[in-house]
Parts: structure tokens; C-alpha cells; sequence
């Protein structure tokens, strides 16, 4: 009989999934604080629009190379303090966002919030992998990687309100404000498995399925030897396509629905947030598809790979006819559709770092796809931003990204074969380490 969860280890695992869920929605509210308060900002601090321009990819690009070193912080430190000590940083420095008095200022407090915010999703698989059974991590995934639309979701509403009420200033301080207490929620609430003492059958249960390694914490040696697999490299750039997607609709749907379609700016608040519903949706769903898989008796890197390859080229597919039909109803049931595609790759693609990393390089790993996904994020608005400026329309813009989505989903197919196996003692010994590191 396979091993079941017990009351206590349930009861863990609906706390983490609570605390990831909301930790995550606040991470991209925070995230969406500049863009609402733009005109706002840009008339008290004398800035133009491409400064404004800077300021967005500041984040982006910190928060990506920020990716690196944050998934073995938080393999090495744990999910309780790394997730304490990234919400602290994000929302101090979201909250010098509301007394910058310069550019250069507010560039420096973007990259604080981006450098805060980078370990939050990898930690999350690492959480992942720690309190949840093979069988249910997909689902477990898809239901913390929701946050991320569902923020998107609930920022415009949120912080317009706080907006018009309090003052763009006060908006960024209020939220810094509600991250830092969240820190303290979870540095007393959650915990890692270490600090709780498990019996083995919990043990049993949390650990089936799971290659066995060394409970080392992750090393120098362990993290880079993660860049010598294919696995690693198909995870990355299967994540570039995913992240570039995402960030094309993120960045410039409200402008392509006033744009490309001559939206009202009512219109374009009111439609724009359709498909970021869809995208909630469909990341709650692409963690559940890959479980089913996996009790279905497909191997847990196929049950991965399938739905989000399919998502990717399903997400490509429904973007070309977006970007060609003369409809705007059929335009907008086909972007809302590509979003919940999206995000079922991208439940996929995070679920594939608790089954695919050893288990003290999960964090770490999923921080590398990270990585790549999110120079691809960063590179999205600037490359569709170059091709509306010089042609005037949305849907070569389109038709590129779709491009981006079909060759990642080949990548991500061909390169991921087999889980990456771990660190062995004579590896270790050959890299000059001893068995207690």
C-alpha cells in the first residue's frame, strides 16, 4: 500500500500552500505599483516616457540575474528563512519607492524590489518538493503559481484604490508595510522539515518516489556541476518561451487593445483583465493535469513535459490568429486562451524542478529556469516595443513571439530526457569537499 499523509502533514502543507499563495500575490502586486502609477510619477519626478521605460526593465533585469544566486540561497538556508528574508527585502524596497525623490533613487529601489523578490518561485518548488508527495506536487504547484495571475489580476483594482485614496507615495509604503508583516507571519508559521519531528512513516510518505541522495546542503560544486545537463539547459530555454509569452501580454495588452483595436481606456481597463481570469485558471489546472499523469502511471519528466510543451504550442497557434483575425471578440477569446495555455506550461514547467533537480539542488535548479525565462521577460517588451515602433502595428510583435514559443517547445522536448542524478560521495571527495559539507 502506498504511503498516506497524515492529519499533521496535511495540515502543513494547506499552511504552506496559504502562505506561498498570498506571499505570491503580493509579490506581483508589488511588481505592478510602478506601472499603475506611472503618469503619476512621471509628472511629480519631471520624468519621460523612456525613463519610465527604465525603470520597469530595472526590475526585470535585476530580478533575473538575481535568480542565480537565489535558488541556492534558499537550497542552502531553507524555505523558512529564505522566504522571510526575500518578502523583508522586496518590501523595504518597495516601500523606498514611496520617498524616492530622483530617478536614479527609484532606480535603486526597483532593484532592490527585484533582487528581494527573485528567490520567492524557486523557493516555492523547493516547498514543493519538502511537503508534498510525488503524486501531488504538480497540483501543489499549480496552485502557488496562480499567484502570479491572480495578482496581476487583483493589482490594477487594488492599487488604483490605494492610489486614489492615500496618494501614489503612500501606495508603495502600504504595501512594503503589508509584505514586512507577512515576514514575520511566516517566519512563525511555516516550517521545514528538519525543524519538525516527522515519523517515519511521514517520512515515508514526503520521500516516495524520490531518487535517494545525501542530505548535504547544496555546494558550490553541486549548483555548477546542474549547468553540465541537458536537462538543465532544456528547462531554461523551454522557460525563455514561457516567460517571453507571459510578459508580451503583460507588458502590452492595454496598449495593444487601445492601439491594434481602438479600445476606450474604460474598455481596455474592463477587457484587459479577462484574460489574466483565464490565466488563474489555467495555472491551477496545469499542476493538476500533471498529477493525473503521474497516477496514470506516465513517468513524472513526461508528465511534465507533455502539457507544457502542448501549452507552448497551443499558446503560439492561438497567438498568430489573434494577431491576424479581424475580430475583436475572436481577438480576445484567442488571447485569453493563450494565457491560460501559458500558465499551464508554466505550472508544468515549475512542477519539472521538484522531480527533475536532486533534492538539495530543487531551489537551485528552478532558480536557473528562472533565469532564462526571465531574460526573456525582459526582452519582450523591448523587442515588441521595437517592432510596433517601427511598423506601426501588433502583429508581427505577435507572430515573433509565437515563433519564440514554437522553437522553446522543441528545445524543452529534445533537451529534457532524464532527471538529473545527484551528486555522488566520490564527486564530492574530487571536488575537495568532506562528507559533512
Amino acid at each position: 500500500m502506498a504511503p498516506v499523509a497524515t492529519p499533521r502533514v496535511k495540515r502543513i502543507q494547506t499552511i504552506s500552500l496559504t502562505l506561498l499563495v498570498t506571499a505570491g500575490v503580493v509579490n506581483y502586486v508589488d511588481r505592478a505599483t510602478l506601472a499603475v502609477a506611472n503618469p503619476l510619477i512621471r509628472q511629480d519626478l519631471g520624468l519621460s516616457i523612456s525613463d519610465m521605460g527604465l525603470l520597469l526593465s530595472a526590475f526585470l533585469w535585476a530580478y533575473a540575474f538575481a535568480q542565480l544566486p537565489a535558488g541556492a540561497l534558499s537550497d542552502r538556508l531553507g524555505p523558512r528563512l529564505t522566504l522571510t528574508l526575500g518578502l523583508s527585502c522586496w518590501s523595504l524596497g518597495q516601500m523606498l519607492g514611496g520617498v524616492v525623490t530622483s530617478f536614479w533613487q527609484f532606480v535603486g529601489a526597483r532593484i532592490v524590489l527585484g533582487v528581494g523578490e527573485a528567490p520567492h518561485f524557486p523557493t516555492c518548488a523547493r516547498v514543493s518538493r519538502d511537503w508534498f508527495n510525488i503524486r501531488q506536487r504538480g497540483t501543489a504547484t499549480g496552485i502557488w503559481n496562480c499567484a502570479s495571475s491572480l495578482g496581476t489580476f487583483l493589482a490594477l483594482p487594488l492599487l488604483t484604490f490605494l492610489m486614489v485614496t492615500f496618494g501614489w507615495r503612500s501606495m508603495f509604503v502600504i504595501m512594503g508595510a503589508a509584505g514586512l508583516v507577512l515576514a514575520g507571519i511566516v517566519y512563525l508559521v511555516f516550517r521545514n522539515p528538519p525543524e519538525v519531528d516527522l515519523t517515519p512513516a511521514e517520512r515515508a510518505f514526503l520521500e516516495e518516489g524520490d531518487a535517494p541522495n545525501t542530505d548535504r546542503r547544496v555546494t558550490w560544486h553541486a549548483w555548477q556541476r546542474l549547468f553540465h545537463y541537458r536537462t538543465s539547459w532544456g528547462m531554461i530555454m523551454g522557460y525563455f518561451g514561457c516567460i517571453y509569452m507571459t510578459w508580451l501580454y503583460t507588458a502590452w495588452l492595454p496598449s495593444y487593445l487601445e492601439i491594434e483595436r481602438h479600445f476606450t481606456l474604460q474598455k481596455t481597463g474592463i477587457i484587459g483583465a479577462i484574460p489574466f481570469a483565464f490565466g488563474v485558471l489555467g495555472g491551477i489546472l496545469g499542476g493538476r493535469i500533471v498529477d493525473i499523469l503521474v497516477r496514470r502511471g506516465i513517468d513524472p519528466i513526461r508528465s511534465r513535459k507533455i502539457p507544457m510543451v502542448v501549452g507552448l504550442l497551443a499558446t503560439a497557434a492561438c497567438t498568430v490568429v489573434a494577431a491576424l483575425t479581424p475580430s475583436d471578440t475572436l481577438a480576445i477569446a484567442c488571447i485569453s486562451a493563450s494565457l491560460f495555455l501559458v500558465y499551464v506550461s508554466s505550472s508544468a514547467a515549475w512542477a519539472m524542478a521538484s522531480v527533475a533537480a536532486p533534492a538539495n539542488c530543487t531551489a537551485s535548479l528552478g532558480s536557473m529556469q528562472n533565469f532564462g525565462g526571465y531574460i526573456g521577460g525582459a526582452l519582450a517588451p523591448m523587442i515588441t516595443g521595437f517592432i510596433v515602433g517601427g511598423t506601426g502595428q501588433f502583429s508581427l510583435a505577435f507572430i515573433t513571439g509565437a515563433a519564440i514559443a514554437v522553437v522553446a517547445a522543441i528545445g524543452y522536448w529534445v533537451l529534457i530526457q532524464d532527471p538529473i542524478a545527484a551528486e555522488t560521495p566520490a564527486e564530492a571527495f574530487a571536488a575537495g569537499l568532506t562528507p559533512a559539507e
